[in-house]
Order: C-alpha cells, then sequence, then structure tokens
C-alpha cells in the first residue's frame, strides 16, 4: 500500500471484534472495505484506515498539471503512423518537452520547492535524452551537461549575491560559484569570475592569464559542425594533456584555488569526490566526470560509469534512495525497470502513464503484455484515467485517455461513467453527451431515466418528458403524458406548452404521447378558429381509440361548441360524430355515472339531438 500525503482518517469498526471478519479490496478511488467470511491474519485491531489510491487527484496544486497534459497527451495520439520515422522523432522530443514545460510551469507557479515535481522532472529529461532523443555520442555528453544544469539550478542564485555584494571576489561565496560552474562545464562564466579576483592580485596576472587560455580552449563537440567525433576525440586529447602538464609543472602551486580548478580540468576522482556539497547528487558527480574524462562517452557504455559513480559518491552504509534507482535503471536503459519504479515511488500514476504512452509511440517499448491481456501502455492510461473518475471535474478528462485505450478503454468508460453523480442537468447533459458521441446505448438509456425519474419526483413534468423522450422510453413517455392530462383535467391548461408544441415526430413514441400532441394541436386549432379543422381532428381522436377512458367525458366535452358551429356543416357532424359519442357516452353510463356531473350529459344528449334533427332536415331538402 503506497504512501499517502495526509494521515489518513481512522474508521472504528465494532463489529470486527465481535466475531465478524474483514476483507478489503481497491475500488475506482478508494479503498473498499467489506465483511467476509474468513478470519484475516494479523492483530485483529478493530481500527480500519481508510485511503486513496491516488491523493494528488484532489491536490488543487496538481490541477494544472493534469489538465494541460490532457491537452498534450490529445495532440500525440493525433500524430500519423505513416510519417517517416525522422520527422516523427522530432515531433515526439518535441511533445517531451512540451510536458517538461507543464511541469516546470507548475513548479514556478507554486513558487517553493516541490520535491515531487522536481524529481518528475528529472527522470522525464533524463529519459528524454537517452530513449526519445537517443542523443548518439558526443552530442549525449552536451544533453546530459544540459540535464544537470537544468536541476542544479541553485549555483546561479549564489553567483547573483556575489555579484552584487561591494567586492564580489572577497565575497565568501565566490569560490564555491566559480568551482560550481567549471563543474557544470560553464567555462565562460567561470572566465567572467576569475577576471574580478585577478584584478585584485596583480603578481598572480600570468597565473590567471594561463588559467584563463586553459579554459578557453577546452574543445566542446559541435553536433552541427564538420568536425568529425574521431577529429574531436584528439583535440580533446591534446588538450587535456596540456592541462595535466600545467598540474605536473605545479604552474598553479602558489594559487590553492587555481589548482583546485585545474585538477578539476584533468579529471582528478578525489578532488572530485572533495566536493560532494558543491555536486551533490552522484549523477552530477557522473555528469562532470564524464566532461573531463570521457567526453566521446557512447550510451552503451553510460552504465558502467553511473554504477561505478553511484558507489564511489554514495556512502558505502548508506542506502539508494527511491530515486536513484530509477535512474540508475535509465542509465542501464532498462525501460521496464524505470517504469516499474516509477510507478511505485511516485504517489501518483500521471508520470508513467504519460510517459510510457509517448515510449509507447516512438516504439521504445516491446510488447509487454500482462496477466489480463492488456499491454503496459494500456494499463497504466487505464489507471490513471480511473483515478481521474473520482474527481468531480477531472473525470472529464479522463474519458479522451479511455478512448485511446483500444482493447478496455470502451468497457472501462461504461463502468465508470455511471458511478458520475448527477448532481445537476448540465453535468447530465456533459455525461449523456459523451455517451451519445460513443453509441453507448444502455448508459444513455439509464442517465435518462434517472433523470427523467429525478424531474418526475419533482413535479417537473416537461422536463421528464424531454428525459423519457431523449431515452426512447415509451412506458415512461406515456406515464409523464398521463400525467400531464391528469393535471390538464384538474386545472383546465397545459404545462410547458412550448415542449408539447414542439415534440414533432418524438410523439410517436407512444399512443398516449401521439395523443397528447394531438391534443394540444386541437386546441390551438380550435384557437385560432379554425373549427373544420379542430373538428376533423377531434374525430380523428375519437375513433383513434389512443385516447385513455378517463377522458372521454373531457373530449365530448371539448365537442359541444363545435356542434353549433356554422362552418361545420350538420352533415359532416352527424356521419361520424354521432356514432362515436353514442359509443362512448354509452360506456361513460354504464362505468363512470357515478362520478360524471349530470348538467353535462343532458347538455351532451341536447346537442346531439339537435345535430341529429339538424341533419335530418338538411338531407331531406336535399333530397326533394
Amino acid at each position: 500500500m503506497e504512501e499517502v500525503d495526509v494521515e489518513p482518517a481512522i474508521t472504528n469498526i465494532p463489529a470486527a471484534s465481535g466475531g465478524k471478519h474483514l476483507g478489503f479490496a481497491w475500488g475506482p478511488g478508494d479503498i473498499l472495505v467489506y465483511e467476509t467470511l474468513y478470519k484475516a491474519s494479523g492483530s485483529g485491531s478493530s481500527f480500519i484506515h481508510e485511503v486513496r489510491k491516488d491523493e494528488d487527484i484532489y491536490s488543487p496544486i496538481l490541477r494544472k498539471l493534469f489538465n494541460e497534459s490532457h491537452h498534450i497527451f490529445v495532440g500525440l495520439q493525433t500524430i500519423r503512423e505513416d510519417l517517416p520515422s525522422k520527422n516523427k522523432k522530432s515531433q515526439f522530443v518535441s511533445i517531451s518537452k512540451n510536458y517538461r514545460s507543464v511541469i516546470r510551469a507548475c513548479m514556478e507557479e507554486l513558487q517553493q520547492v516541490v520535491s515531487i515535481l522536481l524529481a518528475i522532472e528529472l527522470i522525464w529529461n533524463l529519459c528524454e535524452v537517452l530513449f526519445i532523443d537517443a542523443a548518439p555520442a558526443g552530442s549525449l555528453l552536451l544533453h546530459l551537461l544540459d540535464w544537470v544544469r537544468l536541476h542544479k539550478a541553485d549555483v546561479d542564485e549564489k553567483a547573483r549575491e556575489v555579484l552584487q555584494s561591494e567586492s564580489p571576489a572577497e565575497h565568501p561565496d565566490y569560490c564555491d560559484v566559480v568551482v560550481s560552474y567549471v563543474l557544470q562545464g560553464r567555462l565562460e562564466e567561470a572566465r567572467q569570475m576569475l577576471v574580478k579576483q585577478a584584478t585584485l592580485q596583480p603578481a598572480a596576472r600570468n597565473m590567471y592569464k594561463l588559467m584563463d587560455t586553459l579554459l578557453s580552449k577546452m574543445p566542446f563537440y559541435n553536433p552541427g559542425g564538420t568536425q568529425t567525433l574521431t577529429d574531436f576525440d584528439v583535440k580533446w586529447r591534446l588538450w587535456h594533456e596540456e592541462v595535466d602538464r600545467c598540474l605536473q609543472d605545479n604552474s598553479f602551486a602558489s594559487n590553492r584555488h587555481l589548482e583546485l580548478i585545474c585538477k578539476i580540468l584533468v579529471g582528478d576522482e578525489d578532488t572530485l569526490l572533495e566536493h560532494k556539497e558543491l555536486l551533490s547528487t552522484w549523477y552530477h558527480f557522473l555528469v562532470t566526470r564524464l566532461l573531463f574524462c570521457h567526453p566521446t562517452v557512447k550510451p552503451t557504455e553510460l552504465h558502467y560509469y553511473a554504477q561505478s559513480c553511484m558507489t564511489m559518491f554514495l556512502d558505502s552504509r548508506s542506502v539508494p534512495e527511491p530515486l536513484d534507482n530509477i535512474l540508475l535503471a535509465a542509465f542501464e536503459f532498462d525501460i521496464h525497470q524505470v517504469i516499474k519504479d516509477c510507478s511505485i515511488a511516485l504517489n501518483n500514476w500521471w508520470f508513467v502513464a504519460h510517459l510510457t504512452d509517448l515510449l509507447d509511440h516512438c516504439k521504445l517499448l516491446q510488447s509487454h503484455n500482462l496477466h489480463f491481456g492488456s499491454n503496459l501502455r494500456e494499463f497504466l492510461l487505464l489507471e490513471y484515467a480511473s483515478g481521474l473518475f473520482t474527481h468531480h471535474s477531472l473525470w472529464q478528462l479522463a474519458v479522451d485517455y479511455f478512448d485511446h485505450c483500444p482493447e478496455f478503454g470502451r468497457v472501462y468508460l461504461e463502468l465508470q461513467i455511471e458511478h458520475v453523480p448527477l448532481d445537476t442537468e448540465r453535468k447530465a447533459l456533459k455525461v449523456l453527451r459523451i455517451c451519445e458521441q460513443r453509441q453507448m446505448s444502455e448508459q444513455v438509456r439509464s442517465i435518462c431515466k434517472i433523470m427523467a425519474m429525478r424531474a418526475l419526483r419533482n413535479n417537473r413534468l416537461g422536463s421528464a418528458l424531454s428525459w423519457s423522450i431523449r431515452a426512447k422510453d415509451a412506458a415512461f413517455a406515456t406515464l409523464i403524458s398521463e400525467r400531464f392530462l391528469q393535471d390538464y383535467c384538474a386545472r383546465g391548461t397545459f404545462s410547458d406548452l412550448d415542449l408539447i408544441d414542439n415534440l414533432g415526430p418524438a410523439m410517436l413514441l407512444s399512443d398516449r404521447l401521439t395523443f397528447l400532441g394531438k391534443y394540444r394541436e386541437f386546441h390551438k386549432l380550435y384557437g385560432e378558429k379554425r373549427f373544420r379543422e379542430a373538428a376533423k381532428l377531434l374525430l380523428s381522436l375519437m375513433t383513434a381509440k389512443i385516447a385513455p377512458r378517463s377522458f372521454w367525458m373531457t373530449l365530448l366535452t371539448d365537442a359541444l361548441p363545435l356542434l353549433e358551429q356554422k362552418e361545420v356543416s350538420p352533415h359532416q357532424r352527424f356521419s361520424r360524430l354521432w356514432k362515436n359519442l353514442y359509443h362512448c357516452n354509452h360506456k361513460i353510463n354504464t362505468s363512470q355515472e357515478e362520478d360524471m356531473e349530470q348538467t353535462k350529459v343532458e347538455l351532451l344528449r341536447l346537442a346531439l339531438a339537435r345535430n341529429l334533427a339538424m341533419a335530418i332536415v338538411k338531407e331531406g331538402t336535399m333530397e326533394t
């Protein structure tokens, strides 16, 4: 169980001491404690520590890291596979630098040293140099120098303090700054600092001039130049021999400071190890040793020098830190060991997930299947994305990670999306859009049904109907349509008219919804005094038998004013309306007589009788 950033809460489980036993398993974000039939070994304590698997997900400090790196990840997935390897390499290096810039931006925003971010950038930068950029001999040392300088920047702060003092050459940290510059191969800065001391010691002017010459003549390999690596090696050896002669001739014997610099230039190991406090780490010692002893080191030789430098630098009684082992594995070009050690040492999945993804795109990871069939890249992305899903806002980032896991990504997304709390309609619509875009029909129906039920419980019929239509749930749409009709009977008006007026083809989802939409259409026609069309629509609703029986009396009452309208001929009124109304009225009299208002029944009978009489008269007149 990995370390957490905060003291975990303690939960008292009294049942544990009463003969019941407990088990545990990792859930999407937290540990799940449950009762089991089997007794767990241990002290039998009734206190259970509930911890989070990925506490950093909940840190507002790292929120920017997660958000910004998400965009880089998505961009990486779009790189075309058919591009030439040479072109893709430059893109991969650029993407790696983008990842590192995000890490550094987070550190700068914090305005304090965060050890976890420093370690992450240190490891990533080294992996970029060794694996992604794959610098060859000559260029390799230049990249390693940049790596050390970037992560050992305290010398610049000291240099500023020295230079801002009244007499820099007499400042207590002056010598340390000069030596630090030399240890990092920053010889131009070292020369500028030495000039300040030379002006204070006119008698030693020749010694300072000689040292300045040695520093200025030290050759550095130029990858873009015409000089071959062999030519550079010859030139460097000649320079090295010259420095060694000056040391043997005691050219700087009278100046302890300059003699120390000369010993560093020849790569004297004892002198380097005497300045551990300035080097601070074994890998800084490694790069400095390579600079002054083996500048043309090949990638395949790195592991030998790395192991020997770590052994020499660290105390024999001290145990290497996890970071030491990770860097050593990188120098040994053991990518899988780097990823494995980082997964154990770091307290979140961000680093290993993104680095592994980038290395996989670079074709640097051999096929490495896990016990459940997924490869290493997908496994780590799934773990990282699952952690994001436990956060109230970062869960949206996780969707893209699942999308780019071809084997198990969709399955994970389907399981995780069901656990997103649908706190608001806005959030529910976001989740729904994600599911609809991916044709996750079962999840779409589930979300819509949950939201429809919630809206119905809150008596928000319009919202409930909208969600049920989106879910294509005919049964639920029928239920809500019934509620709309009940409300209409009770209040005499419809709520959510905009929704009902714009149902369109959605009204065909169920007969009851069709009736609701058409009945509302009847009211609109009647309100616009289009009585002939209104009567025709009302007749169709009566004859289609889609109206609920409890609504028949309402339909009969709606027919009353139409029977008296001149726009509708008596023949038309009689021919279909009489038969239908008589049938409905007969059923009402037999099944619901006690619940009806007798006045309405009498009015209906009177209206029908008058309509029949008018129709008979008109038809008789037409016959004569």
